[in-house]
């Protein structure tokens, strides 16, 4: 597969899951992704279980670092810093996704970096930002989503706050970080000169809160919870109750209610003046609710999937076991698998973008500092000065 990205080689200073998620996307798409790990001990996600392949080498971390390679060395030294000119200066972009304040103190800012490299663009992922009095915090995906406003959106009216299921807000940073690095990348490649570019996880996060924000801002509506985690102001797209489990229906379009009620055998809803518009459906809600539920409640989810699907916007409610053991997704290829040492068909997701047609290849995520030796020799290095370097617990 020609791949448009490469050739182009980035350094990444990361660690867990925001950063590693955004520079996996850029490594399966043909950058060649150099994954700076501190000796010894690595990124924290290696140690992440409760499954691993091996000690250091979890599972969780394989989630995250499909592609890479991997680089032992100590930044927070002069002799690493050093090395850190060095690969810079052969480097297209630095990225990474520590606390605010502290690129700086390690030297992976635009300033301290130009002088190795005019081009390089410079990628931060922090929590707060580094320009601001948060800039010291430290920062995780559930805090973001609690601040901004997620949790008070997510779960029953009568529930506690809920949180994602999953660390949406570190996944939505890290694709923004790619899209920033990639921007400034490409004026670079115009213009000879880089910079610095910066995303963090709460402006994420708000940014993420879109029509509800738009809504708050000029009309003072605050979005709170539905029932059945339905639409804030769309009837019905929600919830409903079948005979063996749940599914979601989403009746977004006027086109889709005429479609849902005639294809359930309730076509004279239409004329009830109580459902005959989208505000009057949205302020009967709860008695619309329960006359569709006394008919999803006649069938199994699959027998509405089947009848509704392709005409009306619909989805069966599964749990993670069935979401991943769906045939429709060996379809669409989106498992695949790959040879790792210590497993020999490692099962992962492939990657969402396809390339004339075809999804994006993947292999296992390195070894603790498994590229160490093969990098530097690629910058200049020679045995002797790796020797010397990995004698000094630079690497």
């Amino acid at each position: 597969m020609r791949l448009p990205l490469a050739g182009v080689r980035i350094l990444s200073v990361e660690q867990y899951g925001a950063g590693p998620y955004g520079t996996m996307l850029l490594a399966q798409l043909g950058a060649e992704v150099i994954k700076i790990e501190t000796p010894g001990a690595g990124d924290t996600a290696r140690s992440v279980g409760p499954h691993f392949l091996r000690e250091k080498e979890s599972l969780f971390f394989q989630t995250f670092n499909l592609n890479k390679r991997s680089l032992t060395l100590d930044i927070d030294c002069a002799e690493g810093q050093a090395v850190l000119h060095r690969l810079a200066a052969g480097a297209d972009a630095v990225a990474n996704n520590l606390r605010g304040d502290l690129p700086e103190r390690l030297g992976l800012t635009y300033a301290r970096l130009a002088a190795a490299n005019p081009a390089i663009v410079c990628a931060h992922l922090s929590a707060y930002g580094r320009d601001n009095s948060r800039a010291k915090w430290p920062g995780y995906d559930y805090l973001m989503q609690a601040e901004a406003g997620y949790l008070s959106m997510t779960g029953e009216p009568d529930g506690p706050p809920v949180r994602f299921g999953l660390s949406m807000v570190d996944f939505m940073t890290g694709s923004m970080m790619c899209v920033g690095l990639l921007a400034a990348l490409l004026d670079a490649t115009k213009t000879g000169e880089g910079r610095d570019v910066d995303v963090d996880l709460l402006s994420t996060a708000i940014h993420q809160t879109s029509y509800p924000a738009t809504w708050y801002l000029n009309e003072g509506d605050v979005t709170g919870r539905a029932p059945r985690s339905a639409h804030p102001s769309v009837v019905p797209s929600q919830l409903f109750r079948a005979s063996d489990g749940w599914l979601f229906v989403m009746a977004q379009m006027p086109k889709f209610w005429l479609r849902l009620i005639e294809t359930m055998g309730c076509a004279e809803l239409a004329e009830d003046p109580r459902f005959a518009s989208p505000k009057a459906r949205l302020a009967n809600r709860e008695v619309l609710t329960e006359l569709l539920e006394a008919r999803f409640e006649t069938a199994t989810v699959a027998e509405w999937v089947d009848r509704l699907g392709g005409a009306v916007p619909v989805a069966p409610v599964y749990d993670l076991a069935g979401a991943l053991d769906n045939p429709f997704l060996a379809e669409t290829a989106m498992i695949d698998t790959v040879a790792h040492a210590d497993r020999a068909d490692l099962r992962v997701l492939a990657n969402p973008i396809r390339l004339d047609g075809d999804r994006l290849p993947a292999r296992a995520a390195p070894l603790l500092g498994g590229d160490t030796d093969a990098v530097l020799a690629e910058a200049g290095y020679d045995a002797a000065e790796i020797a010397s370097l990995r004698a000094g617990a630079v690497l």
